[in-house]
């Protein structure tokens, strides 16, 4: 196993979503796990884009998707994709049933003239 640094595979997720959003009551498109501490945060597309905002706040550089079926790793200090054979502490994504954009009930019916 390849070993970078901001990455702890033994950091579980936050939870099943934004956790910054579920706090303000806010809506999300797509989910972004943090490599180092497991903070889950809304993509940069988001109108909030908490996942960016935890990695400026934190330095933590590295995120994951935490979508089902996508399995890639991101560098905020180098924007670019980290190559890596390293597995995260289970779940790796939201649960199926959650829909996209979510949660279910708080994405409003304008949510693609809301997107970055």
């Amino acid at each position: 196993m390849t070993t970078i640094p901001g990455i702890d595979p033994t950091a579980a997720p936050s939870g099943p979503g934004c956790a910054d959003c579920d706090a303000g009551g806010g809506w999300w498109l797509h989910l972004r796990r943090c490599a180092q501490c497991g903070h889950i945060g809304c993509c940069d597309s988001s109108p909030a884009q908490h996942a960016s905002a935890h990695s400026k706040a934190t330095g933590h550089p590295v995120m994951r998707s935490y979508e089902p079926g996508e399995d890639w790793f991101w560098d905020f200090t180098s924007d670019q994709y980290v190559e890596t054979d390293v597995a995260l502490a289970p779940p790796q994504s939201h649960p199926e049933d959650q829909p996209v954009p979510g949660p279910a009930g708080r994405v409003p019916d304008d949510w693609r003239s809301r997107l970055n």
